[in-house]
């Protein structure tokens, strides 16, 4: 048995995301985001719940610091609200809502956490909502222009910059399938054009981040990571996963290679490409040259995976989970091995740095009798996640680090508040917080730099 631990200098966090968090939805100059307008559009979210306050974190950001602290996170990833900071997504500054993430970068700083800021996480500005969004070309230069201001202004502390989360859901869900906002069902094609939009705004807002920033970076973006498990250790069954976590086989974005692929292979991969045919965006002479800037490592949100076996043909071939597999409240089926055949798939094709910047669970939490939330299954999801990532530390996957998903119970989009993924529970009444047992367990297991999740 191996003693558990992870390399030296592993980042461990947590992480969040503004609209899910801050609430102040409409003070302070902030403009409106689609969310704001889709939350506000009856039978859009369950319970019509809205962010409008959500965990209040815009006012009692020192509180959220000083417990992140007594958890003893070295890095909060965190996400900040171009509408917040530019009002009208283009033109006019909004010098509040610069000033609360200054004060938020600081408020870290002091209490020795790394700011992991995510410049796009789903608050896309209603103004330029409004003028076409993201199937407008001039898109990818507004967000361009919006990372160069905040790189200007933070980079003095901010080093770790994520430029896009998830593409595949706020492109695949809020466009294709109108389940998010902005609640769109477009035309295959044009959903193309729009997710092809938002690449070229990472790969210009990767070059503004490097023009602008003051001092070293560190620059990536963080898409769902879409893993394929092997059904058995034979190595057909190996290389079926391996094939289908890449593979384009329908019509949406349920995988990683279209939006991976450009980044770091500078081309659309050409199994989808064949499958899409004429709905395939115009690609210009340069795109791909904007969207492969060189990355510092690559991001993956892992909470599950897919279960597969090589086919007569070895090609994969999905099968059902085992009857009454281990799920949580989300039915997120629980398989920990997805943090070691995830990364090792996604490091021996790009061989970009690995940073797992979201996994975690939603889970049935109340405050007992004692005043405690135990939520030991939480801390058992975590320990089989980790176990299986430091596996493949020791294959010799580059992973950096792992960020928790998330620091506070939050608005869960779509769902409203009724799935807690909290490190930290939150009673929205009186917006009181309290530490669960696992955020304890996770103090220990940070403090040890894993050698508390045991031998292996």
């Amino acid at each position: 048995m191996t003693h558990t631990q992870f390399p030296q200098g592993f980042v461990w966090g947590a992480a969040s995301a503004a609209y899910q968090v801050e609430g102040a939805w409409n003070e302070d100059g902030k403009g409106l985001s689609i969310w704001d307008t889709f939350s506000h559009t009856p039978g859009k979210i369950a319970n019509r719940d809205t962010g409008d306050v959500a965990c209040d974190h815009y006012r009692r950001y020192r509180q959220d610091v000083a417990l992140m602290k007594l958890i003893g996170l070295r890095a909060y990833r965190f996400s900040i609200s171009w509408p917040r900071v530019v009002p009208a997504g283009v033109g006019a500054v909004n010098a509040k809502g610069l000033d609360f993430y200054d004060r938020l970068i600081d408020e870290l700083l002091a209490a020795d956490i790394v700011p992991y800021v995510t410049l796009f996480h789903w608050d896309y500005p209603y103004e330029l909502y409004c003028r076409g969004g993201w199937l407008n070309p001039d898109s990818p230069e507004w967000f361009a222009d919006y990372a160069s201001l905040v790189v200007g202004k933070l980079s003095d502390r901010v080093k770790h910059w994520i430029t896009l989360n998830e593409p595949q859901c706020y492109i695949g869900l809020g466009h294709h399938q109108g389940t998010h906002a902005p609640g769109l069902g477009l035309r295959f094609d044009e959903v193309l054009r729009a997710a092809h939009h938002t690449m070229l705004a990472h790969g210009k807002a990767v070059q503004a981040i490097r023009a602008a920033a003051q001092g070293k970076t560190w620059v990536g973006f963080a898409p769902v990571g879409s893993v394929c498990l092997p059904a058995s250790a034979s190595p057909a069954d190996i290389e079926a996963a391996r094939q289908g976590t890449f593979a384009v086989t329908r019509q949406d974005f349920w995988n990683n290679s279209w939006f991976s692929d450009p980044v770091f292979l500078k081309q659309y991969p050409a199994d989808g490409v064949a499958l899409y045919g004429a709905d395939m965006p115009d690609v210009g002479p340069n795109d791909m040259d904007i969207i492969s800037q060189p990355l510092d490592f690559c991001g993956a949100n892992i909470y599950g995976g897919r279960l597969v076996r090589a086919g007569a043909d070895g090609r994969p071939e999905e099968l059902p989970l085992p009857t009454g597999p281990p799920s949580t409240p989300y039915h997120f089926p629980v398989t920990p091995e997805a943090l070691y055949w995830g990364p090792k798939f996604m490091w021996e094709r790009y061989r970009s740095p690995i940073l797992i910047t979201e996994n975690g669970m939603s889970n049935t939490d109340w405050v007992s009798l004692q005043g405690l939330v135990q939520d030991p299954q939480r801390a058992d999801f975590i320990a089989r996640y980790l176990l299986a990532l430091q596996r493949a530390c020791a294959d010799g996957v580059d992973v950096r680090g792992y960020f928790y998903w998330s620091i506070l119970d939050n608005f869960e989009w779509q769902e409203g508040y009724r799935q807690r993924f909290g490190l930290i529970y939150v009673d929205y009444q009186t917006q009181t917080r309290t530490l669960k047992d696992s955020a304890r367990w996770y103090r220990e297991v940070i403090r040890s730099n894993g050698a508390a999740l045991g031998p292996r």
